[in-house]
C-alpha cells in the first residue's frame, strides 16, 4: 500500500474517530424516567435499551477505528490479523477499520479459528 493511500485511510479513520468520539458524550437517552403510566414506563425502557445498544455499537466501532489507526502506525494496516494476507482494497474502501480479510471474518462469524493452513482447508472445502 502506498503512502498516499495510507494517508487517505488515516484521514478517513481520524474523521470517523472524531465523529464517533463526539457522539459518545450524549447519554441523555440513558436517563431513567419514571411515569405512573405503565405504557409510558415500557416505552421509556424500550427507548433506553435502544440508546444503550446504539452507545455500545458506537463504542465498539470507535475501538475498531482506533485499532486501525494503531495498525497504520505499526505498518500492519491492510494485513489480515487471522491469515496475515493482504486485505482486499475494496473491503478496506468499504470498511477502513477492517482487521480481517473476508474469509477470516466469515470464519470468525461462524466461530471458527483460522490460520494460513486453516485457510487452505477452507478453500478445499469451498471447492
Amino acid at each position: 500500500m502506498t503512502k498516499i493511500e495510507l494517508k487517505a485511510f488515516r484521514r478517513i479513520l481520524e474523521s470517523r474517530q472524531n465523529e464517533l468520539g463526539s457522539g459518545n458524550r450524549n447519554r441523555e437517552g440513558l436517563a431513567i424516567e419514571t411515569s405512573p403510566d405503565q405504557l409510558d414506563r415500557i416505552q421509556h425502557a424500550s427507548d433506553r435499551d435502544c440508546a444503550m445498544d446504539n452507545l455500545e455499537r458506537r463504542s465498539k466501532r470507535l475501538r475498531e477505528v482506533r485499532t486501525a489507526l494503531r495498525r497504520i502506525d505499526a505498518g500492519r494496516f491492510g494485513v489480515c490479523v487471522g491469515c496475515e494476507e493482504n486485505i482486499d482494497p475494496k473491503r478496506l474502501a468499504a470498511l477502513p477499520w477492517a482487521s480481517s480479510c473476508i474469509a477470516c471474518q466469515e470464519a470468525a462469524d461462524r466461530g471458527q479459528e483460522t490460520s494460513r493452513s486453516g485457510m487452505d482447508a477452507l478453500l478445499v472445502i469451498a471447492v
